[in-house]
């Protein structure tokens, strides 16, 4: 299990720092004195090891940016320092045996997100839209992917923007436009770019991403948190494509017809040139 390295937890406090009340500041000394206390401990030992009350770790946590101590002890525990960031130093601490569990706890993440109306509301966003900008990290690709071909299927004007092009890509995005941004942490330098270009423009962002910390929840208030397991060295591209699956059968139903006909038209096309084999 990784655990947020001290700089990273005390980031998140600092965030926050003016606002939080007396109970708050002794919460958040005794995480900052006893980091384990916040990646194992249950609300009831931390409010014990502080003398208060478990509404107010919750509190605490909702300050935070998250939505209850679960969600902030998840994100501890998952924020990957530096050093086991990188593929080979998770060889070197293999956790063999756990992938089921982590993998379902990523596609439960995304299940969280929807129970919680998220989706809905970015899928409004996304009919509305004169055109749909994709861009993702490298974790992600494969959810950007299965956004931007499942969006296309239902909906007119959805552009994939590639790391390389991003100058050329973005040169026709507005304030009538939306754009979905998947990445994680390690975040990729292009992909912030590319959501702070189509910011400075006005278009709406909508980014899925690993928690309030990331530069992409920084841009807006349209994202949600999607936990990312690693499988073997490499981090999973399972709950990301899961977003973007969901997303798009969202939108899907919140078309209706115009998504049903155009769906008809492009499997006439595809009939009459022949696209599958017989």
């Amino acid at each position: 299990m990784y655990i947020m390295n001290p700089a990273q937890t005390s980031q998140l406090i600092a965030a926050v720092g003016d606002r939080l009340t007396p109970t708050e500041r002794r919460i958040a000394q005794a995480v900052l004195e006893e980091p384990t206390l916040l990646a194992f401990g249950t609300v009831s030992d931390l409010a014990a090891r502080v003398g208060t009350s478990r509404p107010s770790i919750v509190r605490f946590a909702t300050k935070l940016g998250f939505d209850g101590y679960t969600s902030l002890q998840t994100h501890v525990r998952r924020g990957l320092s530096d050093q086991l960031a990188r593929p080979s130093d998770r060889i070197r601490n293999e956790h063999a045996g756990r992938e089921r569990d982590e993998i379902a706890a990523g596609i439960d993440s995304v299940f969280e997100a929807i129970d919680q109306g998220r989706f809905e509301i970015f899928s409004k966003l996304i009919v509305k839209a004169k055109r749909v900008w994709v861009a993702t990290g490298e974790t992600s690709r494969a959810g950007g992917y299965a956004l931007q071909s499942g969006l296309t299927m239902v909906r007119p004007g959805v552009r994939l923007v590639r790391d390389h092009n991003i100058g050329r890509d973005l040169a026709d995005a507005g304030p009538d436009d939306v754009a979905v941004l998947f990445d994680f942490f390690r975040y990729r330098r292009a992909t912030v770019k590319a959501a702070e270009t189509l910011a400075a423009v006005g278009t709406t962002i909508i980014a899925v991403t690993d928690g309030p910390l990331s530069p992409l929840a920084a841009l807006t208030e349209h994202w949600c948190q999607v936990i990312v397991p690693a499988v073997g060295p490499f981090d999973s591209s399972l709950p990301a494509v899961a977003a973007a699956e969901l997303l798009v059968a969202q939108v899907t139903r919140d078309l209706k017809d115009e998504a049903r006909d155009r769906i008809d038209r492009t499997e006439a096309l595809w009939e009459s040139t022949g696209t599958f084999c017989p």
